[in-house]
């Protein structure tokens, strides 16, 4: 039985969110997320992905690359549950897995063919930049959608009671960066997500914070339950 395998890459991930934190822990949390699927070598070509069009949503098979080399645990501390109980990581959807696979069911956009470039648009990502995608497949929703099936400790949509405002500095910002964007709705969802380390969100007093989004620092504090957008600026 055969017990290796070696696994090229088909394209790579496009996408706003330029570090691991603030990307939400499930695809569709933050449905303003938008990436490029991009199509390389012997499988940059149309016939790929003829007829792709006709779905609504595809499953994305990818690579943890940023934590493959970090190795895996048989036992995580999921976010779900404050970081603090351990499960079995084939229990959960952490990143640290011995075959660093990830899969996020996102939804598909459009297909564009241009100079010789194959590119998938997706909404809904949860997908790190650069990340290595290693297959497509269509979402079929009388197979993939379980409407009866239980999720143990994760059987609910994350719901947080975030609330977030912003400077005039970064409202005016905002208002020149290109609305297709929808920036300022993208910084509210993903703040809405609560993306601190589990350990400190129950931390008394005010916390600053940066991250990054598309080609922009964002700089923000929290206080409580209220996100404060301070700064946006260029990188």
């Amino acid at each position: 039985m055969t017990t290796s395998f070696a696994i090229d890459a088909i394209g790579h991930i496009r996408s706003p969110y330029k570090q691991k934190f603030a990307i939400p822990r499930q695809p569709r949390l933050v449905d303003t997320a938008r990436a490029q699927l991009v199509l390389t070598g012997e499988f940059n070509h149309e016939e790929f992905v003829r007829g792709i069009e006709e779905f609504t949503h595809i499953w994305v098979l990818f690579r943890f690359h940023e934590t493959a080399d970090k190795g895996y645990s048989a036992l995580v501390r999921p976010p779900r549950l404050g970081g603090n109980a351990r499960k079995g990581v084939f229990a959960t959807r952490a990143t640290f897995r011995p075959n660093a696979i990830g899969m996020s069911a996102v939804e598909l956009l459009g297909v564009d063919y241009a100079n010789g470039q194959v590119t998938l648009q997706l909404g809904g990502v949860d997908l790190l930049d650069g990340t290595p995608v290693l297959d497509i497949k269509p979402y079929l929703p009388y197979s993939d959608a379980l409407p009866d099936a239980s999720a143990g400790f994760a059987d609910t949509r994350p719901q947080t009671q975030m609330t977030v405002s912003f400077s005039e500095q970064a409202l005016t910002f905002i208002a020149k960066v290109d609305p297709a964007l929808q920036l300022q709705t993208f910084i509210t969802q993903v703040l809405q997500q609560d993306p601190r380390p589990a350990y400190k969100k129950n931390k008394e007093g005010t916390q600053s914070y940066g991250m990054t989004l598309y080609d922009f620092n964002i700089r923000w504090q929290v206080d409580g339950e209220h996100n404060h957008v301070e700064q946006i600026s260029p990188l």
